[in-house]
């Protein structure tokens, strides 16, 4: 019984959300530059709109963009990540891209990869990664950091539990001594940017996708329950109000409604550049940048995504 009222609630809230999110998204268009976030569901007739509940069966790339703003002229995107979502096999694969990664930027010179955020928007930064890469990128979802505090909060209101090191004490305004830590809001979001120290964006990269697992139990916990589904409105605005995203209403209601239904079991990760592919390089116009070994990155992710082959 709880089933069948799990999918009623979610095609029915869902659909609620994505309205709020669409709403959100107009204005937010204004202010987003070079954007792939154009598409709208305006003419989408009402019986597919509103046609029964079906499950997502296909694997599904989408670029996660963490940015201070969303698309004002001086922000860069301080989080880069490719996810894959295998409904079938229930599992999640994020590539962790590292930000200072020397590539190519189609239109310019080469730079650091989140300078292609800078330089044109979340289109550029999708145009980069597909052309070095050789990955075709289906979504792209832009969210600002205040929108993963909200979220974050809403989802794991008690926290999560993480190690916290000596260095980022301080900046965390944690006090004691360092080891496992419940953090919550700012404290989790200080958790996830801390760069200040030995392993400076390596480590970041590892918090942030320690962060995700947690994130995925939390979630699971929280929405597989009469509760959380009850609460996934207030879930879904806040993540809309912070959001924007090229996924149309149809494979929005189906995803999440997959996600739901089909509970994601395992999370895989990757980071990229891989361990001994890389060396570190001053340019003059880019600063310090990882100088890594294209192909064999190339040949890392496409083994790491398993059913992607090199074209």
């Amino acid at each position: 019984m709880r089933l069948i009222m799990t999918v009623i609630l979610i095609f029915l809230l869902a659909g609620c959300g994505y309205y709020s999110s669409k709403e959100n998204k107009e204005e937010n268009q204004r202010t987003t530059k070079n954007s792939t976030i154009e598409k709208t569901n305006e003419e989408m007739p009402a019986v597919e709109r509103f046609s029964p509940l079906r499950s997502y069966k296909k694997d599904v790339n989408v670029l996660l963009l963490g940015v201070d703003s969303r698309g004002e002229s001086s922000s860069r995107s301080d989080t880069i990540m490719l996810a894959k979502y295998e409904p079938l096999n229930k599992t999640v694969k994020l590539v962790s891209l590292m930000r200072d990664s020397y590539v190519t930027i189609p239109g310019y010179n080469k730079s650091k990869l989140n300078h292609a955020y800078f330089y044109g928007g979340d289109k550029l930064v999708k145009d980069t990664i597909e052309r070095n890469f050789n990955i075709k990128i289906d979504h792209v979802a832009l969210i600002d950091f205040q929108g993963f505090i909200e979220v974050v909060n809403l989802l794991a209101p008690e926290g999560l539990k993480l190690d916290v090191s000596k260095p980022m004490m301080k900046d965390l305004h944690i006090s004691g001594e360092p080891g496992m830590r419940v953090l919550k809001g700012q404290q989790l979001l200080d958790y996830v940017r801390f760069r200040h120290d030995a392993k400076s964006d390596f480590g970041r990269v590892e918090r942030q996708q320690d962060v995700m697992i947690s994130l995925k139990e939390e979630a699971v916990e929280t929405l597989g329950s009469f509760e959380g589904v009850v609460k996934l409105p207030e879930i879904l605005t806040e993540v809309s109000n912070h959001m924007v995203t090229d996924i149309i209403l149809k494979d929005y209601l189906t995803l999440g409604a997959t996600f739901i239904l089909n509970p994601v079991s395992k999370v895989e990760t990757l980071r990229v550049p891989v361990e001994n592919s890389y060396t570190n390089k001053y340019t003059k116009h880019a600063g310090e940048v990882l100088n890594m070994d294209i192909q064999r990155n190339k040949d890392a992710i496409h083994k790491f995504l398993s059913n992607e082959g090199i074209e």
